[in-house]
């Protein structure tokens, strides 16, 4: 899991993939967060509780610019699975922000708004967690009335319509098809856009599909210019067929080494404890072997 985390913040960090999603989630495609407007945030916030200073760490966090002042605040937390507590880490998470605005050193500056979405990357089943404050807590009715309610910006990747998912220009583009196809389908058709971020889109390929093949073509693309995901599923097939032969040598290898021992033994001239230890086999093992053969 925290592989998958490490490589998503990984590829979201570059401004056109940020910029991309909330254009795509937020805006319907239209460009009205540019890429150039952003720049990068502390996404480390401290909070004192109960005596003790502790941290808290959005995944990706961005400043939206104009004339050098802050429109607002941007966040982005990616879940493979859901978290029924989403709604409290998220308000948790603006909050330290507002308190910072709040400062005295901050009194005489513009205040802006923080905004976070929450990208749930996962395929098999639907978000079935609270997306709100009032889903969390458990509230008195009597004060309820008093107590404000908060929401939480979820977004269901594999879930989005199949014509939101083809407004996305960026590597997230890829991403998102990967997710729906694999939650429509069970399986993944790639096409022939092109990929800017080779190695983190790779990367974040090998750690969202357990298969580390991806991440082993990445030098051979190195350097290559238009690369797309027809090409890199082509390079992965291929090693996974040499890997095949590869064992299958090694096997047929191993087994005609046995099945000499196995001869040496019934011919008196090695012993059933040296036979085993040179096949590098318990003597338990290599029994079996000879009996089933």
């Amino acid at each position: 899991m925290q592989g998958k985390d490490i490589t998503q913040k990984v590829l979201e960090k570059y401004n056109d993939v940020f910029a991309d999603i909330l254009n795509v989630l937020l805006f319907d495609g239209r460009n009205v967060v540019d890429e150039s407007t952003l720049t990068d945030a502390l996404p480390m916030s401290m909070l004192k509780i109960d005596g003790r200073v502790r941290s808290q760490e959005r995944d990706i966090a961005k400043y939206w610019r104009k004339s050098k002042i802050n429109v607002a605040l941007f966040g982005l937390e990616n879940q493979t699975v859901a978290n029924k507590l989403m709604p409290l880490r998220v308000f948790g998470y603006d909050g330290a922000e507002y308190v910072k605005q709040s400062r005295k050193e901050n009194s005489d500056k513009a205040k802006y708004p923080v905004i976070t979405l929450v990208l749930y990357l996962g395929y098999e089943k639907r978000w079935n967690y609270p997306k709100t404050l009032f889903e969390v807590l458990d509230i008195d009715e009597d004060i309820k009335p008093y107590v404000n309610d908060f929401k939480i910006n979820l977004f269901e990747i594999a879930y989005l319509d199949r014509e939101k998912i083809d407004l996305f220009k960026s590597d997230f583009r890829i991403l998102a098809d990967y997710l729906y196809q694999m939650r429509v389908n069970r399986d993944y058709i790639a096409d022939e856009t092109t990929i800017e971020h080779v190695e983190e889109l790779l990367t974040l390929m090998s750690a969202m599909t357990g298969d580390n093949r991806f991440e082993e073509t990445i030098n051979e693309l190195k350097g290559k210019e238009n690369v797309n995901m027809c090409e890199v599923l082509d390079r992965v097939e291929a090693r996974g067929i040499k890997k095949g032969i590869e064992q299958g040598i090694e096997k047929g290898r191993q087994e005609g080494i046995i099945n000499i021992l196995i001869s040496l033994v019934n011919d008196g001239i090695l012993s059933v404890y040296e036979a085993a230890s040179r096949a590098d086999m318990s003597v338990e093992d290599f029994k079996k072997y000879i009996n089933k053969n």
